[in-house]
């Protein structure tokens, strides 16, 4: 079991931390905040034996093997290399970074040490996400595809009032698209590769990123498009179109429910499993292997999929001219 250390106390640190145990395969041993008390009350909920608000110290602690970054987005590739020049495993939240610039480099500073680097993204991770993607050829040639990921922030509210809270805010890469889309992409990436082209229709914010958007992928034979919003909400499903049926999904995260609808018998099919409700285990899980059976194979296909992924949502994002202050 790897010895795990925590950087951020919000309720995804919480749930991530709720996850690991259940997956049993790691173990937490020490958390982070930039306050003594919130640093400590986090420790004494999840028993943890140590708690730091000094991240260089954290970062040398030979009680910690593998780490998780749920920071705010700007501050990721930082604190991702500091952990690895300290030869620890790195599991950063998604979006993993701001740039390929700093993903091509974090990547490389892995290399050097020894050590893996995970973004981590729930779905891809899932059973349900392999069942899926194992019978993809049920629809036949795909004809479409609709991913919608349109959720409505309760942090909008203050947004409306005058504030900037982080997901909001191109001081801290935020925006729709980088916080709920890249669910979807990763959807669309995992089970259709890279596409041939790219093209994002957002509703752009005065903080200067993205409040919701359409994403547009092109691929040979058809498009994927892509729903994504903070500012409004949606209950439709996900839907994958093919010639012999479709595929239609309750959630893009989590994959909670996977039904094919046969487009000559009219039957439908529930192809979907139950999950943990704590679907974070799977990829805790999934980590945890590669790292103990050094699975270059499984390490070099999640790389390059947070590659792609992060090369589209870059590429989007200069044409429509959304620049986080990081790239300044």
């Amino acid at each position: 079991m790897l010895n795990l250390g925590t950087v951020g106390t919000g309720w995804i640190t919480t749930r991530f931390i709720e996850a690991a145990k259940h997956s049993g395969r790691l173990h937490l041993t020490a958390v982070y905040s930039r306050t003594e008390e919130k640093a400590k009350q986090l420790a004494d909920t999840f028993n943890a034996s140590h708690f730091y608000t000094d991240l260089t110290t954290m970062a040398s602690s030979a009680e910690i093997d593998i780490v998780y970054i749920a920071s705010p987005n700007s501050v990721h590739f930082e604190q991702v290399q500091l952990f690895l020049k300290n030869k620890k495993h790195v599991i950063c939240e998604k979006p993993i970074f701001s740039t390929s610039k700093e993903l091509e480099e974090a990547y490389q500073l892995a290399e050097e040490n020894g050590v893996f680097l995970f973004e981590a993204i729930r779905n891809i991770h899932t059973p349900n996400f392999a069942i899926l993607k194992e019978n993809l050829p049920l629809a036949g040639q795909i004809r479409s595809t609709v991913l919608p990921y349109i959720q409505y922030s309760s942090r909008y509210d203050l947004f409306l009032q005058g504030e900037v809270p982080n997901i909001f805010s191109a001081e801290y890469s935020g925006g729709a698209l980088v916080d709920l889309g890249v669910y979807p992409l990763y959807l669309a990436v995992g089970l259709f590769g890279k596409p041939e082209k790219v093209a994002y229709h957002p509703v752009v914010l005065h903080s200067g990123v993205d409040g919701s958007g359409t994403l547009v992928l092109t691929y040979d034979g058809f498009v994927c498009t892509i729903l994504c919003s903070k500012i409004s909400h949606s209950e439709i499903p996900c839907e994958i179109h093919g010639e012999k049926g479709t595929f239609v999904l309750e959630d893009a995260a989590p994959i909670s429910e996977i039904i094919f609808l046969d487009s000559h018998t009219k039957k439908s099919n529930i192809l979907s499993v139950k999950q943990y409700d704590k679907d974070m285990a799977y990829e805790c899980i999934n980590f945890a292997e590669i790292i103990e059976t050094n699975n270059r194979e499984k390490y070099e296909e999640l790389k390059n999929w947070s590659e792609i992924v992060l090369e589209i949502t870059e590429e989007v994002r200069r044409q429509n001219h959304i620049v986080f202050h990081v790239e300044k």
